[in-house]
């Protein structure tokens, strides 16, 4: 057995997926309330968890550039709003949990997301952590940043394969540890000697110039990613510490944790290098009775005509309208592949478009489905672990408010703990070590991001370092870092 990683996996919206806003439980008129989040935090962190994650994107989901009706009215991924902007005050109310923010690489721009979220491993004392997502809801968010060019499912991963390098080499190569000096009898603050010029120039993006932001406790902010299609797993295998997976059998998530793991050695990483964390939602009540009767309330809010407006706004293929017992033809879609895969993948049964919504009515973009009393959900995780190798799970939220977590709390994980599933984590901790080791505050030697660290004598002009395209990637991206001399 092993002792296992927990999050939280939320979103700063009325609902989180399929609407529930409308249950006494749901949380439409809590999740701008900077307060709830507190409270949520500090439970999840006398519980020991690792972190809590939030889901977060621009877009919401449209139809051939519209809004459809539903979508307002039922409260579908709208309205919504940032959760980059409440960590601090939610590191301010904590000082173990780590935080996971949401950010993409179409949208934004390389430095000022590197600049936040080195201000935010400051602000939380190295408790944060980047989910990159190389795009969603695109056919929503490119229009409302004016973007014209369109881009594929594919070239957005190369895209953000080039934004990401740039990302470490700031964190990792602007500053050597000991440039912030802060002599007050010299009067320096910063030995211009120890500040290391980036210049990129990719194929799709570029930087030149000094990042602004000292080296913070972990430097970069620990790397989650979510995608699962074939190229997403490939990005992931790259880039990821923590790669987040949607199982929903034991035997699809085997597959993933051991292609990605693969994928991680094929790029010179150790196989334990990469966390693998799956999503759960957990519907758990004293008896098995209780159980199910919970399961069957929660998925009575679950509308089908808002499962198509979803999938729909997730995947560009609009079901609604279409006979339910039309067979499903394989498809590609650029604005999200991973949905698309999981109902039309090779060698599978042919579904019908019936099949998908229901299922996707039920499941939507969630991970396992575990029922059951406490110590039935406690056995169903531990065949999820010692089937599939996850290294732990993101408990996902049922009816809205916190109500899915305290329950798991009180109910399951005491019991995880008296089978070993649980281990104590030492206080201070950043979260990069809270999710590895003690003592591993910053990326590992054998991520590819330590090729961006300053590697010769900081009085050498026009240190170059080349970065050459991996087995993922199309393009030749180049780093130039031009040393100060000592004055």
């Amino acid at each position: 057995m092993k002792a296992l990683s927990f999050g939280v996996f939320d979103m700063m919206n009325p609902s989180n997926g399929m609407p529930t806003w409308t249950h006494p439980n749901g949380r439409a008129d809590k999740y701008t309330d900077v307060g709830y989040w507190v409270m949520v935090s500090k439970m999840l962190e006398e519980a020991g968890f690792d972190f809590l994650f939030f889901a977060d994107t621009y877009g919401y989901p449209t139809i051939d550039g519209e809004l459809p009706e539903q979508v307002a009215a039922s409260g579908i991924q709208f309205p919504a709003v940032d959760p980059m902007l409440i960590i601090a005050a939610l590191a301010q109310a904590t000082s173990t949990l780590g935080f996971v923010v949401t950010s993409p690489t179409t949208v934004e721009k390389p430095y000022a997301s590197a600049r936040r979220y080195a201000s935010l491993d400051h602000y939380t004392d190295g408790r944060i952590g980047w989910n990159i997502v190389t795009g969603s809801s695109q056919s929503t968010v490119d229009p409302l940043f004016g973007v014209t060019e369109q881009t594929t499912h594919d070239s957005r991963y190369d895209i953000g394969d080039e934004f990401v390098d740039i990302s470490l080499a700031l964190w990792e190569g602007g500053w050597d540890d000991d440039a912030l000096v802060m002599d007050r009898e010299r009067g320096v603050l910063v030995d211009p000697a120890r500040l290391h010029r980036t210049e990129y120039t990719g194929e799709y993006l570029r930087t030149s110039g000094y990042f602004a932001v000292p080296p913070s406790r972990q430097r970069s902010p620990v790397l989650f990613q979510a995608g699962t299609s074939t190229r997403g797993r490939a990005f992931a295998a790259r880039n990821a510490e923590v790669v987040l997976i949607q199982g929903q059998t034991i035997e699809k998530a085997a597959a993933h944790v051991t292609e990605i793991r693969d994928l991680a050695e094929s790029h010179g990483r150790r196989r334990d290098d990469i966390k693998i964390i799956t999503g759960v939602t957990v519907v758990v009540a004293p008896t098995s009775e209780e159980a199910a009767a919970r399961r069957a309330e929660l998925e009575a809010l679950y509308v089908v005509d808002d499962a198509a407006v979803i999938y729909a706004g997730f995947t560009g293929v609009d079901y609604r309208g279409v006979d339910p017992t039309t067979p499903l033809v394989a498809a590609t879609s650029d604005q999200g592949q991973t949905l698309v895969d999981r109902f039309a993948a090779p060698g599978d049964r042919v579904p019908t478009v019936g099949d998908v919504l229901e299922s996707f009515r039920l499941k939507a973009n969630r991970g396992f489905q575990v029922t059951g009393d406490p110590i039935e959900v406690a056995e169903q995780l531990i065949a999820i672990v010692d089937g599939s190798d996850v290294d732990g799970f993101m408990i996902e939220p049922t009816f809205g408010d916190e109500l899915a977590y305290s329950e798991f709390i009180a109910q399951v994980l005491p019991i995880l703990a008296k089978r070993g599933y649980v281990a104590p984590r030492a206080d201070g901790l950043t979260l990069r070590e809270r999710l590895f080791e003690e003592g591993r505050s910053r990326l590992p030697d054998s991520h590819p991001g330590a090729r961006f660290r300053h590697v010769l004598a900081p009085t050498v002009p026009d240190v170059r370092i080349t970065t050459t395209g991996t087995s993922s990637d199309h393009r030749t991206g180049s780093i130039h870092r031009n040393s100060r001399e000592n004055p």
